[in-house]
């Protein structure tokens, strides 16, 4: 009785509560908040549903969406201590366009999410607050987003909802069963494979891989059984960058589905991930791993720095006392900034964050620093420069009179850009180290950082490989400016890679940078010749910081390299169309996404295939797409001129007439007879 009224009493004093939002309309689906309960207890976990009902026909999508689409994604913001749990995801279909393949869900969708109230929260009602965003598609795409409000109360005891048990049941009963395997998978030669242990003869008709970017979802599974195991194999992505430590894979066995967590195996495939310690396998990761740095040397990216270094052993080679000691502080600065690599890579990734190895070059404005300094680099040696004893530690004196410090930043230097490459052996050993305990992992690090500097060890302490060094001479000034030139590549390597990271624009920046860049040092070059003239050292310093606030001011935009393939089209604006109508020229307009299906389809079909291209020159038709990936003001202004919420959209402009809106599922021949057909209209 105490229960009841203290219940009800909670009822009574708390907000308005509630345990559904109702039904939300948005084009072509309805939308609902539910708790599975009307109230709730200090401590107490409970469900709240996303509801999604689509019209017939039309589908949301997975948490991997497949060759296009996007996930539904629910955004909380709720009371301080109080926590939620990520999307339990239902079992998914397939939605094969070929030759694309798409996961989702048709009908009603239930996503459950799992809330927990701390055990002190003292509030009297509990108001959870969502935005939701999804894309419902069938020929067309139409993201969609809202926000929703539920008000709960809050009492001693709770209380479960009685009106909405069957959708819970529903949730509960659509999601795939756990199963405690082992399993493990890996991604090598261009295959995906993926090993279960089983005890029973599970009959599997279909898997899902829960990560993107891992599996080219349209091409054939091979599901078959290995020595008691159930072995899983799909071709690898196309666009695959990187293989997360724990994949989820879900398992179709006619109408029940299954799900394992599978761990990463090393590219060896003989270390699982999340692996216990053994001796023997971390003393054959150290020797992996001394061996993958000994080979690192001979790699294209590790010369240039490495001929700086042969400059140093070159001038020292009549001192035994100055090449060891520059040999250990090139040893040392290999191991410190292997450490310090070691320490972020395994700092992030225990924060979660998807990083490998060679991960600061990622960074696009560590990469134009790093462009900025390899030219510096280059210019001294050719001469242009003579950097004083301060920028001696920045490389340029690394080849000339340098000491410890010098040797040391050398060492730092020649790991930095040694990280893009991966030796034979690496892959191994970094898979072991990033599984184990940060000490385990460190000693591979630093395994891999000694192996890198052996060489360097061994010559300065074995008079017979020292006699093969040549003697100090003038043939010196002609080796050092004939090292500048592999220096003037590595720039132009990091320049490239900036391109494909930022885009041109953000690539010509760096270039006028490099131009400050040089007239500084020229300038300071000639004050060191005594040839400079009043304002020559502001000057130099104007241009460096000019330079540098370039290099601050670099935008990175993605995607914006355009492929080979799309450069038959421009991107779409609403000046550029009312230019080419004022000018009577035939235009193709294309509103897509890179999350429509449909759209994607139809551009591997219709448009970017020679036919298409060659409709297009014909008649001499431009052709205008705009891109609704991210959502724009303009776009949806000119979907909405055609009585459209979604993509995609063709639309054709001839001359004379009323513009032509294509089908939304085109096929080869759509767009050359839709133009003949134009063309033989009198305007």
């Amino acid at each position: 009785m105490l229960t009841c009224i203290g219940l009800c009493t909670a009822l009574y004093s708390a907000p308005t509560v509630a345990v559904s939002t109702g039904w939300k309309q948005a084009p072509h689906i309805q939308v609902e908040l539910v708790s599975s309960h009307q109230a709730v207890a200090p401590g107490q976990s409970f469900l709240v549903a996303l509801h999604l009902l689509p019209q017939e026909h039309w589908h949301t999508y997975w948490q991997n969406p497949g060759d296009s689409g996007m996930p539904t994604q629910i955004r909380w913001q709720l009371p301080d201590g109080v926590t939620v749990s990520d999307i339990q995801w239902p079992t998914p279909q397939a939605f094969a366009i070929p030759p694309l393949m798409n996961y989702g869900f048709e009908g009603s969708t239930v996503l459950l999410s799992e809330i927990t109230l701390p055990a002190d929260y003292a509030g009297t009602g509990l108001l959870l607050q969502a935005d939701a965003s999804w894309l419902v598609c069938e020929e067309i795409c139409i993201p969609g987003d809202m926000s929703f409000e539920l008000p709960l109360a809050v009492a001693r005891q709770p209380a479960e909802s009685t009106h909405h048990q069957a959708l819970f049941e529903q949730g509960r009963a659509s999601q795939p069963v756990a199963l405690q395997r082992t399993a493990s998978y890996q991604v090598q030669d261009g295959v995906f494979s993926a090993v279960i242990e089983s005890r029973d003869d599970l009959l599997v008709d279909a898997f899902f891989v829960g990560a993107t970017d891992l599996v080219e979802h349209a091409q054939a599974q091979e599901i078959s059984w290995q020595d008691g195991s159930l072995l899983l194999r799909q071709p690898q992505n196309t666009y695959f960058h990187q293989a997360p430590e724990q994949i989820e894979i879900v398992l179709t066995s006619g109408p029940q589905s299954f799900v394992v967590q599978a761990q990463r195996l090393d590219v060896g495939g003989a270390v699982a991930a999340g692996s216990e310690f053994g001796l023997a396998a971390f003393l054959t990761a150290l020797l992996l791993a001394a061996g993958g740095g000994l080979i690192l040397n001979l790699m294209p990216c590790v010369f240039p720095v490495l001929s700086l270094k042969a400059i140093s052993l070159a001038n020292n080679s009549g001192d035994a006392g100055r090449q060891k000691r520059d040999a250990w502080s090139y040893t040392l600065g290999v191991l410190a900034m292997f450490a310090v690599l070691a320490l972020a890579l395994i700092g992030l990734r225990a924060a979660g964050a998807a990083v490998g190895w060679g991960f600061q070059l990622q960074n696009p404005w560590l990469v134009g620093g790093l462009a900025y300094l390899f030219f510096a680099l280059g210019l001294s040696l050719s001469g242009l420069v003579q950097f004083g004893s301060r920028l001696m530690q920045l490389g340029s004196s690394l080849g000339q009179r340098q000491g410890a410090k010098g040797s040391f930043l050398t060492g730092v230097l020649a790991v930095i850009v040694a990280s893009p490459c991966t030796a034979p052996f690496m892959g191994a050993a970094l898979g072991y180290a990033v599984t184990q305990s940060a000490p385990v992992a460190l000693l591979v690090f630093l395994a891999l950082g000694f192996g890198m500097a052996l060489p360097f060890l061994l010559l300065a302490y074995s008079r017979r490989l020292a006699r093969l060094l040549p003697k100090p001479g003038a043939w010196m000034d002609t080796l050092k400016q004939w090292l500048a030139y592999p220096l003037y590549l590595t720039t132009v390597w990091l320049l490239w890679v900036l391109g494909r990271q930022a885009g041109v624009d953000a690539q010509a920046l760096v270039l006028v940078g490099l131009v400050c860049l040089a007239a500084a040092l020229w300038l300071w070059g000639r004050q060191q010749l005594g040839q400079g003239f009043r304002l020559a050292p502001q000057l130099s310093w104007v241009f460096a910081l000019l330079a540098i606030l370039l290099l601050v001011l670099l935008q990175p935009q993605q995607g914006a390299q355009q492929s080979a393939e799309n450069r038959h089209w421009e991107p779409w604006s609403p000046e550029r169309l009312a230019e080419l109508q004022a000018d009577k020229q035939p235009v193709l307009v294309n509103m897509t996404a890179d999350w429509c299906i449909t759209c994607l389809v139809n551009e591997r079909v219709a448009l970017n295939t020679e036919s298409g291209r060659q409709a297009l020159t014909d008649y001499g038709v431009t052709y205008l797409k705009g891109d609704w990936t991210l959502r724009g003001a303009d776009i949806h202004a000119y979907l909405q001129q055609y009585q459209r919420d979604g993509v995609p959209l063709y639309v054709l402009y001839w001359p004379g007439q009323e513009p032509k809106i294509l089908p939304q599922i085109l096929t080869p021949n759509t767009l050359r007879d839709q133009l003949a057909q134009l063309a033989a209209k009198p305007n």
